[in-house]
């Protein structure tokens, strides 16, 4: 089993979520993230999923996906053959923030992206790992609150979205 990242194209945004999250759960497979947003193309959207398979599950799921009427294209890499990131974000109360926080933060690379009267969120973009670690840290600082995105990726292959609509 490996990490796979599913890329499908799309034009019409409206219930494809929904019918391709029904091909995953009939098939009893656990999406482990997705990310939907536009493409730099107008009216083209691009969703991201992330899943743990065998390659055989992931090249049918593939195969299935591409059958659905709005979809342009889909296809996978492995985690080698895309660039990706997450963003988390960490409530930590005000009444928790000292040097040790302080230095915590440094050493992470997170940046303090709101300050409240009672809270601090702090935000870090990183792979799921990275993020995971600051957050069991964090844990020991009352976090408050926690949240990550799904995978934002994009293909090291050289691919545009035009080759797919041609």
């Amino acid at each position: 089993m490996k990490r796979y990242t599913i890329f499908v194209i799309t034009e019409n945004f409206i219930g494809i979520l929904n019918r391709i999250t029904i091909i995953f759960t009939r098939r009893g497979i656990n999406i482990d993230a997705l990310t939907a947003s536009e493409s730099r193309l107008s009216g083209i959207h691009r969703i991201t999923i992330e899943v743990t398979a065998n390659e055989d599950t992931v090249i049918q799921l593939v195969n299935q996906i591409e059958k659905i009427v709005d979809v342009i294209k889909a296809f996978y890499h492995e985690d080698e053959g895309v660039v990706y990131q997450e963003i988390a974000l960490y409530k930590i109360p005000v009444s928790r923030l000292d040097g040790g926080l302080e230095k915590v933060i440094r050493q992470h690379n997170a940046k303090i992206i709101a300050a409240e009267p009672e809270f601090v969120v702090l935000e870090l973009t990183g792979h799921k790992e990275q993020t995971q670690e600051l957050l069991e840290i964090l844990k020991g600082y009352g976090l408050l609150e926690f949240a990550r995105s799904g995978r934002v990726a994009v293909a090291k292959r050289m691919l545009t979205i035009e080759s797919f609509i041609k």
